[in-house]
């Protein structure tokens, strides 16, 4: 099979099999065809691998998800661990992941680590037969690919830790976007916010080597998976990147991606805007669908608005709101344990996580060649 019918069928599998996961927000399925270790009539059995501020969030949302149990946490200092632990309610603190992922009480890894061990922790965690749900973004394609293939040797599940895709809102759009729209032909996307502790790893190089590029442009680059028409390859892409004087951090990106239907991507995202932003526009023949928090809705319900016509009172707009029983963070939970176990539900999941990576560092190679010194 020649390369662009792989990158169709990828992307098939992206836009079907997602449908399918949306869908499942908070079922039930039987899932036990693909581990051994986990039974479906209990819940899956997780431990977190760190301690920061996300695996505090991602601890709380477990607590409301179905399915889901937290046991276990892991630290690189057992007090650390253990000080989770109690926060959370936690049976089980380990000092170093390595001992946690040989644990036979866990079932499923969340892998809150800095991106640049991410790979080696995910590929401990499959080898240990243990699912594994890593934070974003990855180091590179290659590095998610040797861990996606290791969940498929293993007989693991894998997804990412995107929640937005888990909000009944995008089910709907992607249900109804055809219908109202078209076929989208320009994608605008925005994620700014101020980040203003100069510790923050994001600022470290080392450990977070895109910087804002890998942190907050990672979902510009998934709203741009979940919406472009299926089976479109990138022909074309310029992006510019601004770096933190001081650290050398990538702060700020922007660019555009030019995809092989015409279609277009574009795409602002940073860590110095005074005013958070979370826009995204989806413009095609028949209108236009508008959200100002795509990446975290705010409240419930969430919404977004469909315009159509021209301009005046030639104009047309509805405010669409769409509830949702838990946060997505707790339906990723949920959505995860309905993955486990069903073949079509993984390729899904680890398609999406790829092709947004490779978009992702399809922009930084960009920028790189754009950048001055």
């Amino acid at each position: 099979m020649n390369s662009r019918n792989d990158e169709r069928d990828s992307s098939t599998r992206v836009d079907t099999g997602r449908r399918r996961i949306l869908g499942m927000a908070g079922a039930c399925a039987v899932a036990s065809a693909i581990s051994p270790v986990f039974a479906a009539d209990r819940p899956l059995r997780w431990g977190i691998v760190g301690t920061g501020s996300i695996a505090n969030g991602m601890a709380s949302m477990m607590k409301v998800a179905a399915r889901t149990e937290l046991v276990a946490v892991a630290s690189r200092k057992l007090e650390t661990a253990r000080e989770f632990a109690n926060k959370h309610g936690i049976s089980g603190a380990f000092g170093s992941w390595s001992e946690m992922l040989s644990s036979k009480t866990v079932d499923a890894i969340y892998v809150a680590t800095p991106t640049a061990i991410r790979e080696e922790v995910c590929l401990s965690a499959a080898a240990n037969g243990k699912h594994v749900l890593g934070e974003k973004p990855f180091a590179t394609l290659p590095s998610l690919r040797r861990i996606t293939s290791a969940c498929r040797k293993n007989g693991v599940g894998f997804m990412d830790g995107t929640h937005f895709v888990h909000h009944p809102r995008t089910a709907q759009i992607k249900a109804t976007m055809r219908e109202k729209i078209g076929s989208p032909w320009t994608i605008d996307s925005t994620f700014q916010f101020l980040l203003t502790d100069a510790d923050n790893i994001r600022l470290d190089p080392a450990l977070e080597p895109y910087g804002a590029i890998g942190d907050a442009g990672w979902y510009n680059m998934r709203a741009a998976v979940e919406y472009t028409a299926p089976g479109v390859r990138i022909v074309g892409v310029d992006a510019h990147v601004r770096r933190d004087k001081r650290k050398k951090a990538v702060i700020t990106g922007s660019g555009v991606i030019v995809f092989s239907d015409g279609s277009t991507n574009t795409w602002n995202c940073g860590f110095e805007s005074g005013a958070a932003n979370m826009d995204l526009r989806l413009s095609g023949p028949g209108g236009q669908f508008s959200l100002n928090d795509f990446v975290i809705s705010q409240g419930d319900p969430a919404e977004y608005e469909y315009r159509k016509g021209g301009f005046g009172n030639g104009a047309k707009s509805e405010r669409i709101k769409v509830a949702s029983a838990k946060p997505p963070a707790a339906l990723m939970f949920e959505n995860f344990a309905s993955m486990v176990g069903n073949a079509e539900l993984f390729e899904a999941s680890v398609a999406a996580s790829e092709k947004t990576q490779e978009w992702l560092d399809a922009i930084w190679a960009a920028a790189m060649k754009n950048e001055r010194s």
